[in-house]
């Protein structure tokens, strides 16, 4: 297993956790959470054995190979199948002894040495290689280019697809959805579910790490805790966690106020000195809890457009594209006050074309395009965090927008936005890519836009601001069109999905649940899981697959809906006991907090409430563990 034993690390002058001890089983999918800067990568570092612990260890088994995804972008003449093929050491070394063996004439050793290549299934190295590829949006022809073609963006995906390509016993990945876009993590997330190994990944997509994870080991005020469970559950049992903490808190504050206050009162009085010194050693030994706190740092909210014209868009008949490659055809469309749209389609569709489209940032071969006169366009694409100044603060860059604004007006507006105090005054040339797209984000929003045209707005923000954002988009009164890889954002913030394919654009008819079902379908020509390793499908297996009947996979869905019903009917009923003992823990702890309860004359009642709640946490401790295990068992079918 993987073993944290009072592990303490430093950066610099600033501690990012200490004494933090864990431990992960094999095969153990974990999602490691916090908020930006509080060290995950480094952790990453300390198990890579890249940095060196303060204090403490991180151990795990000599014989596990370790596999990560390099952070440097590769350079050179090597094809991307050979690049991703080197992945695999154990594939490369055998297959270099084998060239010597045969330059020598051994013929033992290349019995030997081609048992040894059969065991690791290497005769399908370069299938799984360029399975690989294929699932993260590399085209056939892709695998014979050399590294040195492809764009920053390709060539960390080919960093990816190398180290997934490593038969590895623990896979740490950190932030691997932040260049792809929704078809590829939907692949990706499928490869994941089906990896043996046990995985170590840092992400800001919840429901990446829904799907995936089967624990969360959360960093926050420099200590590391690990839960069951994947994010929701981790976030309920938080919750909980916090709300009982704050209570606790709040009667230990009272307790203390009455000690202080007996002490304050009677300290002097020779008849009651002696037990006010109790009193003072007492508090003097009392384990202070802290309060709770899980406040964001983001506070922003859209604000209301200053005028909202009848029609704010209309595209008629245009046809758009690049050079002679036509991207969309014949395309109408109109967008109305309060539309909420959501984009999807496979990659390479024309989805970010067809918001350039809108937003007029891309020149149209044919048709009309009409804008509002009163419409005001807020655009955001990741281009646009290049042409950011790094010469310029946060406020300078909110300046050149509205140079009558009062600076102390601007720095409140951008606390919202977490650029608070010296960070509002600091030249940006330093900033992370998160802090450069919240930056966008802050200038976009305040120009009053009652149109906004989001193109992966969540790229390199945490989970905090993601939340934030979703949350102030909910309450936009404007229109919005989204393009997402982040799926809790467009669930959260869109009422309508268009489907961007072969040149249209059209209604999505199912749900954003079904899409990954839709897009295999659409794939049919590819696995859409490309399966880790030794578990590969055989082309035979595909082909009876894709040959199904529309008839055979409607029976068989049928099937599965029936063998799966009792499943989730215990799932649904197990949900509902949790929330009703969460609501029957909740009504105790009110109570609890109440001062009057630890009168002498509420004793018994007190006991009687204490005995409850522990009841009740066990009923939910085990119901929760039921719910784990029933889930677990439904995943299994499915």
């Amino acid at each position: 297993m993987l073993q944290a034993i009072n592990l303490s690390v430093r950066r610099g002058a600033k501690l990012l956790f200490e004494d933090a001890s864990f431990q992960i089983s094999p095969g153990q999918k974990v999602g490691l959470t916090g908020a930006n800067g509080t060290g995950k990568s480094s952790l990453f570092s300390v198990i890579l054995q890249q940095l060196h612990a303060d204090k403490g260890d991180c151990v795990y088994p000599d014989h596990w190979t370790v596999a990560h995804v390099a952070q440097e972008i590769p350079e050179g003449e090597r094809t991307a199948l050979n690049f991703v093929l080197d992945g695999d050491a154990e594939l490369r070394q055998i297959q270099q002894d084998l060239i010597q063996a045969e330059t020598d004439n051994d013929g033992f050793l290349l019995a030997t040495l081609h048992t040894q290549l059969d065991n690791i299934n290497g005769y399908s190295a370069n299938a799984r290689a360029g399975q690989l590829l294929s699932g993260l949006g590399f085209k056939q022809d892709d695998e014979t280019r050399s590294i040195n073609e492809f764009s920053g963006g390709w060539r960390m995906r080919l960093n990816l697809a190398r180290a997934l390509m490593c038969r590895s016993d623990l896979l740490l990945l950190d932030e691997p959805t932040n260049h792809l876009d929704l078809d590829t993590i939907i692949w990706l997330e499928s490869w994941l579910c089906n990896y043996r190994g046990t995985l170590l990944l840092i992400s800001h997509d919840r429901d990446f790490l829904n799907h995936i994870c089967s624990h969360i080991l959360h960093l926050e005020h420099q200590t590391l805790q690990i839960y069951t469970g994947n994010y929701s559950a981790f976030e309920r049992i938080r919750a909980e966690r916090l709300a009982n903490q704050q209570s606790q808190y709040l009667k230990q504050q009272q307790n203390i106020a009455h000690i202080e206050s007996y002490i304050s009162r009677f300290r002097a009085k020779a008849t009651k000195a002696r037990q006010a010194q109790s009193r003072l050693k007492a508090l003097e030994r009392m384990q202070v809890i802290a309060p709770a706190h899980v406040d964001s740092p983001f506070h922003f909210v859209l604000f209301e457009p200053e005028k909202m014209p009848n029609s704010l868009l209309q595209l008629e008949h245009i046809d758009a594209g690049y050079v002679d490659n036509k991207i969309l055809k014949n395309i109408d469309f109109q967008l109305l006050p309060g539309d909420r749209i959501g984009l999807l389609g496979p990659n390479g569709a024309g989805k970010s074309t067809f918001i350039k489209v809108l937003a007029n940032q891309l020149k149209i071969q044919s048709g009309e395009y009409h804008l509002a006169k009163e419409a005001r366009i807020g655009y955001f694409a990741q281009h646009q965090l290049e042409q950011l100044h790094d010469e310029h603060s946060p406020v300078e860059h909110l300046q050149q927008i509205d140079n009558r604004a009062r600076e102390a007006d601007l720095r409140n507006y951008l606390g919202g936005f977490s650029f608070s105090n010296d960070m509002a005054l600091s030249k940006i040339k330093n900033f992370s890519g998160g802090e450069k797209s919240r930056l966008v984000l802050a200038m976009l929003i305040y120009q009053k836009p009652n149109l906004l045209l989001l193109d992966e707005p969540t790229n390199h923000l945490d989970l905090e601001m993601r939340e934030a954002l979703a949350e102030a988009l909910q309450d936009f009164a404007g229109a919005m069109v989204i393009v997402s890889h982040d799926r809790h954002l467009l669930n959260v913030s869109c009422d309508k999905l268009l489907l961007v394919n072969q040149q249209k654009v059209s209604e999505f008819p199912l749900s954003l649940d079904e899409y990954p079902k839709w897009l295999s379908e659409q794939n049919s020509n590819r696995s859409t899981i490309t399966q880790p390793a030794n578990n590969l499908k055989t082309s035979n297996q595909q082909k009876s697959s894709d040959n199904i009947s529309a008839r055979e996979r409607k029976r068989t869905a049928a099937e599965h809906r029936q063998r799966t019903q009792p499943l989730r009917k215990k799932i649904k009923q197990l949900e509902d006991t949790l929330d009703k003992l969460s609501e029957k823990i909740g009504s105790i702890n009110q109570l609890l907090s109440d001062n009057i309860i630890y009168a002498e004359e509420n004793k018994q009642k007190l006991q009687q409430l204490l005995q409850q709640k522990a009841d009740l946490e066990r009923s939910h401790e085990q119901a929760e563990l039921e719910w784990l295990d029933v889930n677990e068992e439904l995943e299994k079918i499915n």
